[in-house]
């Protein structure tokens, strides 16, 4: 879904994207990687994306259990749902930028505890901010679309909050 929203807030100020998810064969609720390649010109690839530029972790607990990191090029962007600091993680890797917000306590804040946290469209304005590759304001109508009325008003001032709250640190590579 955050990848569906962020592709559309791209068209809406004229870039492209593409959107391809990869699904294991976990049980329902298990983890899902979703690719999005962005341009400002047509795409015309189809194949899958092996390398990408960056990647964003919904989930806290998922960089304990996996190679979050695999591929991902020297000089890459890392957005994580993380209540440290970005000087405070490391992932192995040499990064240009890594950023971190407490999603999930932003979702607990708006949406109350639930067994898994709604941290999707927190996570969407924390890399708005920390990329730059889409404004923020573009986010509000595909949110909005997706999440009509009053949980929409709510996903939005979610990613409001993680656009206010996330931490970037740029580094060197």
């Amino acid at each position: 879904m955050g990848a569906l929203v962020f592709a559309e807030a791209l068209f809406s100020e004229g870039k492209y994207a593409q959107k391809i998810p990869v699904y294991g064969g976990e049980r329902r609720g298990g983890s899902v990687t979703v690719y999005l390649r962005i341009d400002d010109k047509p795409i015309r690839r189809n194949c899958g994306i092996y390398e990408p530029d960056g990647i964003v972790v919904l989930d806290p607990l998922i960089p304990k259990l996996e190679n979050v990191t695999s591929g991902l090029k020297r000089g890459g962007i890392a957005v994580l749902n993380d209540t440290r600091t970005p000087q405070e993680v490391n992932l192995g890797v040499e990064l240009s930028k890594i950023a971190t917000v407490d999603a999930t306590g932003i979702s607990t804040q708006l949406f109350g505890e639930r067994a898994i946290p709604i941290t999707n469209t927190t996570m969407l304005g924390a890399l708005s901010r920390a990329t730059g590759w889409v404004k923020f304001e573009s986010l509000v109508e595909p949110i909005k679309r997706t999440f009509p009325g009053k949980i929409g008003d709510s996903n939005v001032q979610a990613a409001q909050l993680g656009y206010e709250r996330v931490k970037v640190m740029d580094r060197k590579v």
